[in-house]
């Protein structure tokens, strides 16, 4: 099994504390905002269950996420708009997200580990991609629970404003379900108009 404490550990050796995990949630749907967390934690910080969002229940991640915020050393959640991703591109709209989740933390880490294989140049710490780091890292697996949970929160949210496209289920990804409301309902807007290119074609 991945001791998730082994990479911040050695990190810690060499001098870098605190280190913020940061991840997202939301590159891929045809609708709705990227989120981004950021979190640090306590080395050793005890959280049973702890791994990668994706890897959990639904109910292991609302569990997760209330603990987490409750003992991490300090976090961040911050959104990329709709508006964001179709001006600047998902990545860069996903990179402006994990900025501002950085930017919440008081004071700023040392350190923040990223979760994939690239960074952005204007964060405002040191940064150091970690690929798989979800899996990987505490700080980036316990980033991925806050980013997932807020982003399917608010998803659930913009399902009563907008009912007939099922939002609360599928979270705005490109299911058949969600492909046969577009063919019914059009977009609405909060979709994104450049992930559409697929249902547009068909």
């Amino acid at each position: 099994m991945t001791d998730l404490w082994e990479l911040e550990n050695a990190l810690a050796l060499q001098g870098y504390s605190p280190i913020c995990g940061v991840d997202e949630a939301g590159r891929g749907p045809l609708a709705g905002p990227v989120c981004a967390a950021a979190v640090i934690l306590a080395p050793g910080t005890a959280l049973p269950g702890l791994n990668d969002s994706k890897k959990l229940s639904e109910r292991q991640r609302e569990r997760l996420f209330d603990e987490i915020r409750a003992k991490a050393l300090g976090y961040g959640i911050a959104f990329a708009s709709v508006e964001e991703i179709e001006e600047q591109n998902i990545l860069q709209a996903t990179f402006l997200a994990m900025d501002r989740a950085i930017r919440q933390l008081e004071p700023l880490p040392r350190l923040a580990l990223i979760d994939g294989n690239q960074s952005a140049p204007f964060f405002p710490v040191e940064c150091r991609p970690v690929v798989r780091g979800d899996a990987r890292c505490a700080s980036i697996a316990a980033a991925s629970i806050l980013a997932k949970v807020s982003r399917d929160r608010y998803m659930c949210r913009m399902s009563e404003c907008y009912p007939q496209y099922g939002f609360a289920r599928h979270k705005g990804y490109g299911t058949a379900a969600h492909y046969a409301a577009l063919d019914r309902y059009g977009p609405c807007a909060i979709h994104r108009d450049s992930f559409l290119k697929k249902w547009k074609q068909r």
